[in-house]
C-alpha cells in the first residue's frame, strides 16, 4: 500500500527532527513536531514547554506528577496521574493528524499509535555518539552538563516513556519499518532515501 504517513522516531542528536523536517518539504506534505506539541498543549491546558519536555519522557518524573499524585486530581484529568493525561491526548491528537492526510510526524511514539495503519512507514533514526555528541553541541550549545551526559538522559527517558506505555523496547529494529545510521549515510541522504521508499510504496 501507498506510504503516506512518515513517522520518526529517533535517538537525540541523530539530525531525526531535521531529516523528518526535510522529507516533508521534499514530499510537499504537512512536518508535525512543535505543531504537535502546539495542539496538545492546547487540549491539555498545559504549556507548550511543559508538554516538549514531558511529553516523550518518563512517567511520573514532572514536578506535577508528584503534586497531583499516582492517581492524579479527581476531576481535573479524569482522576488520571499528569503522564497518562498528556498520553491519552497525545494519542487523539496523533490519529485526528494522521486522519487528515499524509504528512511527518517526529518522535512522540507516533510509530506505535499509528501502528495499525497500513499507510504509514515507520523510521528509526540512529547514529554514533561521538556524531550526536558533536551535533547537539553544534545546534544547542554547551552546558553545565557533558555532552554524552545529556545524550544518556534523554534517551533514558525516551525509552523509559516507550516501554511504559507501548510495553515495547525503544529503538529495536523490529519496531520500525527502516532504520537508519545518520552518521554513517548522512541527514540529507537519510531524508532523501525516505523519500525515495514513500514515492515508490504501492
Amino acid at each position: 500500500m501507498e506510504k503516506k504517513i512518515i513517522t520518526i522516531s529517533r535517538e537525540f542528536g541523530s539530525g531525526g527532527r531535521s531529516i523528518g523536517h526535510a522529507v516533508a518539504e521534499k514530499l510537499g506534505i504537512p512536518f508535525y513536531d512543535k505543531e504537535l506539541v502546539d495542539q496538545v498543549a492546547l487540549e491539555s491546558g498545559f504549556a507548550p514547554n511543559f508538554v516538549e519536555e514531558h511529553g516523550e519522557h518518563a512517567p511520573g518524573k514532572s514536578i506535577l506528577s508528584y503534586a497531583f499524585g499516582a492517581h492524579g486530581v479527581p476531576g481535573a484529568m479524569n482522576g488520571l496521574s499528569t503522564a497518562d493525561f498528556l498520553w491519552n491526548i497525545q494519542c487523539n491528537v496523533i490519529l485526528q493528524l494522521a486522519d487528515k492526510g499524509p504528512c511527518v510526524i517526529v518522535g512522540r511514539n507516533a510509530d506505535y499509535i499509528l501502528k495499525d495503519r497500513k499507510d504509514a512507514l515507520h523510521v528509526f533514526i540512529h547514529a554514533d555518539k561521538e556524531f550526536r555528541e558533536d551535533r547537539i553541541v553544534r545546534l544547542y550549545g554547551e552546558s553545565e552538563k557533558s555532552p554524552e551526559a545529556r545524550l544518556n538522559e534523554k534517551d533514558k527517558r525516551r525509552k523509559v516513556n516507550y516501554q511504559h506505555y507501548t510495553g515495547r523496547t525503544w529503538g529495536v529494529a523490529q519496531n520500525y519499518d527502516v532504520c537508519f545510521n545518520s552518521a554513517k549515510l548522512g541527514v540529507d541522504a537519510v531524508a532523501d532515501m525516505i523519500v525515495n521508499i514513500v514515492k515508490n510504496s504501492k
